[in-house]
């Protein structure tokens, strides 16, 4: 029974450290394990929580103990037990009389400082990710991690990084250095700079690498199992005598130092940083805000770690070991099992061994796609290699690009997309000092390599390759000097068969992607209980009993057969019907038969309606044809002061099909009962998926940019997908060959980042995410009505990274979907079996049939050249070539009109064009280089047909042609083109300085006048 002399004293010593006990309580908790306490009182206690702050409340908590008389027994362990179950284990410390020793107890303090300091920067975290983290270190409680993770989803991410930032500050000693683990982990390197003044790894507390339970894994802390602290916190200073925490650290004060005697404006602004609300004050002070007295430096960092050593996994260092002697290979390994890891490896012994022998090293890894850049770049090589080489990444949406050879001359390991380099290696070869030689680098890093064929950009580089390699036996012979070549080493998942049916040819497209890349050997690893495999299953959908949605456009394409006295050979709302109505409308072109060329145009859209109420909703169907109308329209109406654009009767009976037509498909596109099957399989697959797994995380692949926007609008609109908390966002490639407006690279790199942070939980992609996304959570992948080849059946089905993952093809009732995906799976066996058997080949052999096919690529090469030059050359005069506008069949031009800015954009600046046509305003294309922009489009005066772009290069405006737009007439023949590369006719350069001239005199005469 405690006297009355121990109540006084522990009464005395919560009101000695009231001050601390008011930052370091949560009150909520504390009361739920305070049975000593009535509950009106902690009623009261309660509301004055929630109606005013915490800190009012800790007080009146405090001031009610006080006030109880008499005090039952036990109240004190009670009190204590309390705090430390409720989550304030750093309050019950200071209530036990066992503070941290002064020295700890202020650097304590200067890290609270510098957290509500730099709160401006930390809110924005992956709070998530931090939050998860630091409950697994201990630092947060469960009751913690509830409320963050309900703040994030009620609030948003910055309301639960400031409830995050308010509960780690009340535990002990040593939460900092654990809170600066966990934004290593969760990828915060600038973060991290900001709380230490160093990079993540710069003599603080780096991605250490080390060995994992399994042998033989390359592994960073943020990947090690259990408790990796000894190996980042050896030296650590033992922290204080009564810690509630495994370990407690002191901070290294001499990383950096901050002065925080004179508090700012800013302060008292961001002071209350974590309550989000405005607080009274009390003595000058912030009454939310923590202590803001002391002054002094920071501590910020814990010892060096030791030096890092980078492990493999045995089936690892088995298809590493060949390149590790400096041989090319191609290492063929699942998609998950680590291929780019050991390529930072070898990476890393090859520039150590060059650097012990006193040569140069330069290593470049080359990508196809400008997303992998920054990915190979962060999570990768950057991560590992930082410490000791110099690793830069460059892309074509960079800046970097433009200085080049300044970045590869200046760092060690580059990585790129591969035409950067491509577009450099030819400058060297047309003798620009400013260009790159294969002299210049030691080690070529090829991702999926498989891409090494049929004139891709991966080939040309190694057609460059070869023919040195070739040429330098020859000097060799000679005795004479030769050029070093670098090393390559090639990555890839699935080389495919290349389209074969027989093993014999799948052995061949083996072969011949391996001399394209030169390689020694193909390598493929055992990887026994490592190798990962996902569900797989295919949901097929019964075939639609009613479409009268459909039956309306089928109806309306078989009136435009009649009117135009068509009659299709195949299936409407096929590929089939899409070949043939193309061909039909390029023959009418030639034919100067509008009729048949306007109608065809039409039934091309509306085939692709059918296609679309096929696989997503009747809407999303109904509106392409709106929109595609309205825009038809637009064309039409004349820009003010311009005489009315001309509408043939073919074209009236069109507009007027669809306008008598529009009301009944827009009724039927609301029916729900007449979707299509289809897409009520992928709905029950997404929703089983959500609420079968804890976290669910996956990629939805479709054919087409159209479809994969239209399913992400289906998916964000309907509440049974919000209910299960699924957040969806669609990626489309950044190309502009579609109508579909593409993205560019900064959107798709910000959409994959967010799903990287699980701030979208379900991808809708087009193939431009089937190869080398590497998400290791995304634990479901779905193929929607999309089959192509065994290689890209394998690439979308590697996406589910995670345990557990499953794989499933969504298809229609007779599509051929099911069939094809079931060829692939055979020619991905296929694949298999002629691997093992290019493996199996005698060396002798082997090397005979590689040297066979380089030389063969090498012949086809300079066949290609010389055709390529000759097509270049034709000495015909440019005035042999008429265009006319592929609408109306207007005269527009000659080939001597037009000429050609930076051997690109083909431009006709004549007074006379400019009768021609009329100008409109295109917001959503607009582009902005260095010397040019283009921001509107022209279209012919007469039929509103599209020519090309207004381009300002320079300040002078330069109408921009498109050749497709024209029907082109040469040697006597009328021409569909589609690129000016298949014209073959030398136009003359644009003369900027005549032209800029002419532009000067105009004006000055328009302004005498």
């Amino acid at each position: 029974m405690a006297s009355d002399k121990d109540n006084t004293a522990n009464i005395s010593l919560i009101e000695d450290f009231r001050p601390r006990l008011r930052k370091l309580i949560e009150v909520e908790f504390v009361l739920d394990h305070l049975n000593f306490l009535d509950n009106d009182n902690k009623d009261l206690i309660r509301t004055k929580a929630r109606k005013e702050s915490n800190l009012k409340a800790v007080d009146q908590l405090i001031d009610t103990i006080i006030r109880i008389r008499p005090l039952p027994n036990g109240w004190f362990r009670e009190f204590v037990d309390a705090l430390s179950a409720g989550g304030c284990k750093h309050a019950a410390i200071y209530v036990q009389d066992s503070p941290p020793c002064p020295a700890l107890e202020a650097e304590n303090d200067n890290c609270v400082r510098l957290i509500e300091l730099l709160s401006p920067s930390l809110l924005e975290m992956k709070t998530t990710d931090v939050c998860l983290d630091c409950f697994a270190r201990g630092i947060l409680t469960p009751e913690d991690r509830e409320i963050i993770l309900a703040e994030c989803k009620n609030r948003g991410n910055m309301g639960g990084a400031r409830e995050l930032l308010r509960r780690i500050v009340r535990f002990p000693p040593g939460w900092f250095s654990i809170f600066l683990k966990a934004l290593q982990v969760t990828e915060h390197p600038d973060l991290f700079k900001e709380l230490t003044g160093e990079s993540p790894g710069d003599n603080l507390i780096e991605p250490v690498v080390g060995v994992s339970d399994e042998p033989g894994v390359l592994m960073a802390v943020n990947e090690a199992p259990g408790n990796v602290d000894h190996m980042v916190e050896e030296g650590a200073v033992e922290a204080a005598e009564n810690s509630f925490l495994p370990e407690q650290e002191t901070l290294n004060n001499s990383v950096i130092s901050m002065h925080l005697d004179e508090p700012s404006e800013a302060d008292a602004e961001t002071a209350d940083l974590y309550s989000g609300t405005e607080e009274p004050m009390e003595n000058g002070q912030p009454e939310n805000s923590l202590d803001l007295s002391m002054s002094g430096c920071v501590a910020a960092a814990a010892e060096s770690p030791p030096k890092a050593v980078i492990v493999l996994r045995d089936y690892q260092m088995a298809v590493a070991r060949p390149a590790l002697e400096g041989k090319n290979i191609i290492i063929c390994l699942p998609t998950g099992s680590g291929k780019t890891r050991v390529a930072v490896y070898i990476t890393k012994e090859h520039l150590d061994s060059r650097r012990k022998e006193g040569r140069p090293g330069k290593v470049v890894v080359l990508v196809n796609k400008v997303p992998l850049v920054e990915q190979h770049y962060s999570t990768e090589f950057w991560k590992f290699l930082k410490n000791k080489y110099k690793v830069e990444r460059v892309s074509g949406d960079s800046q970097l690009k433009i200085s080049f050879t300044d970045i590869v001359q200046k760092n060690d390991i580059i990585i790129c997309t591969a035409q950067i380099l491509e577009n450099y290696l030819e400058r060297a070869h047309s003798g620009d000092d400013d260009g790159i030689k294969l002299s210049d680098l030691s080690l070529i890093v090829i991702d999926e390599c498989h891409h090494t064929q049929k004139g891709g950009v991966y080939n040309h580089i190694m057609i460059r390759y070869l023919k040195q390699k070739h040429k330098n036996a020859k000097l060799k012979k000679e005795q004479k000097d030769t050029m070093a070549i670098p090393q390559i080493l090639g990555l890839t998942a699935s080389p495919g068969v290349g389209g074969a049916k027989k093993i014999e040819k799948a052995e061949e497209h083996i072969l011949r992607i391996c001399a394209n890349l030169d390689a020694y050997k193909i390598m493929t690893g055992n990887l026994g209980e490592n190798k990962k495999e996902p569900h797989k299953k295919i949901a097929t959908a019964e075939e639609r009993k009613e479409d009268p949605f459909g039956d309306v456009i089928k109806g309306i394409m078989n009136a435009i057969h009649i009117h135009a006295e068509l009659n299709p050979t195949c299936d409407l709302g096929t590929q089939n019907y899409e070949q043939w109505v193309v061909q039909k409308e390029q023959n009418a072109a030639k034919e100067e038969n509008q009729k048949v060329r306007v109608c065809a145009e039409h039934l091309r859209q509306y085939n692709e309606a059918l296609y679309l109420g096929k696989t997503i909703r009747m809407w999303d169907a109904f509106s392409f044809l709106d929109k595609y109308f309205d825009e038809e329209l637009k064309k039409k109406v004349a820009p003010e002061d311009e005489e009315a654009i001309i509408k043939t009767d073919t074209e009236r009976f069109l507009f007027t099909l669809f306008k008598d037509s529009k009301v009944k498909l827009q009724e039927l596109a609301k029916l729900p009962q007449f979707e299509n099957n289809s897409l009520a399989k992928l709905r029950t697959k997404i929703l089983h998926e959500f609420t079968s797994r804890e976290k669910a995380r996956g990629i939805i692949f479709t054919k087409t940019r159209r479809s994969a926007i239209a399913l992400a609008q289906w998916v964000q609109e309907n509440s049974k997908f919000e209910e299960v908390g699924v957040k969806a966002c669609h990626v489309i490639g950044g190309g502009g060959q579609s109508v579909v407006k593409p993205m560019t690279a900064a959107e798709q790199r910000d959409v994959l980042n967010k799903f990287q942070n699980a701030e979208i939980n379900l991808l809708i992609a087009t193939t431009v995410a089937e190869e080398g996304l590497d998400i290791a959570a995304c634990n479901f992948v779905i193929r929607y009505e999309l089959v192509t080849n065994e290689i890209a059946m394998i690439q979308a089905r590697g996406r589910g990274r995670a345990e557990d993952s499953s794989y499933t093809l969504v298809a229609g009732e007779g599509s051929g979907v099911a069939e094809r995906e079931s060829v692939n799976e055979y020619r991905e066996k296929m694949m298999s079996k002629a691997i093992d058997k290019v493996k199996k080949l005698d060396q002798e052999e082997y090397e005979k049939r590689i040297k066979e096919f380089q030389i063969q690529a090498i012949m086809e090469e300079r066949v290609r050249t010389t055709k390529k030059k000759q097509k270049g050359m034709k000495k015909e005069s440019p005035s042999k070539v008429k265009f006319s506008c592929r609408s109306c069949n207007k005269p527009v031009c000659s080939g001597e009109d037009v000429e050609i800015i930076e051997n690109m954009h083909r431009v006709n600046v004549t007074p006379q064009f400019k009768e021609l046509f009329i100008q409109r305003e295109n917001t959503s294309l607009v582009k902005r280089l260095l010397d040019y922009e283009t921001n509107g489009f022209i279209a012919c005066k007469d039929c509103g047909q599209r020519w090309g772009s207004m381009m300002l290069y320079r300040g002078i405006e330069c109408p921009c042609l498109h050749v497709k737009n024209f029907l082109v007439m040469y040697d006597e023949k009328r021409k569909n083109i589609n690129k000016w590369s298949e014209l073959g006719i030398q136009l003359p350069a644009f003369d900027y300085a005549e032209h800029a001239r002419s532009v000067a005199e105009s004006s000055e005469d328009e302004e005498s006048m």
